[in-house]
């Protein structure tokens, strides 16, 4: 396996982060109405995550190839102090190497940074590991979604207070 690494979104990324979304979200069958491959956003990510409150990482190869991202912003229609992990995906190539924790824990800790209190996401049934990840990290099961992020396509919520992280 290469040496993955990860740093901020450019635009030069938009496309290859874009083509990952919109790989890895049918192969969960999160690709119908009330997903977030449906969002505007994809196909500018790094517009949509310059904006105060919000980031996003690319995980690359050494050779500089985009295999996985993954970001944070402020959640919508939530209250205030709460942001939303988004968009975190990967290549097949990228899962099983660690990789994932590593970026949700930077990702939690620039929330920290960023002044937020409490990170929620949205997942849906089958995305098992994933999910394990969550928990692992301190992420709480909800009963029900936070915000208004129109993806009501997902059936699994959690959030983190991040005092705890």
């Amino acid at each position: 396996m290469p040496e993955l690494a990860f740093r901020p979104i450019r635009p030069a990324d938009d496309e290859a982060v874009a083509a990952i979304i919109r790989t890895v979200m049918p192969a969960f069958g999160a690709d119908g109405p009330g997903f977030a491959i449906h969002d505007p956003e994809v196909s500018a990510m790094s517009a949509a995550y310059s904006a105060p409150g919000a980031a996003y990482f690319v995980v690359e190869t050494g050779d500089g190839r985009v295999i996985g991202g993954g970001g944070l912003a402020k959640l919508e229609g939530g209250p205030e102090g709460v942001c939303e992990l988004k968009k975190m995906y990967f290549l097949p190539e990228a899962r099983g190497t660690g990789m994932g924790e590593r970026l949700l824990r930077h990702c939690l800790g620039v929330a920290k940074e960023l002044g937020y209190a409490t990170c929620y996401l949205e997942t849906l049934t089958g995305m098992d590991a994933a999910q394990k990840l969550y928990r692992k990290v301190g992420f709480q099961t909800l009963c029900g979604p936070m915000g208004n992020t129109g993806h009501h396509g997902c059936d699994r919520f959690f959030a983190l207070e991040l005092e705890t992280f």
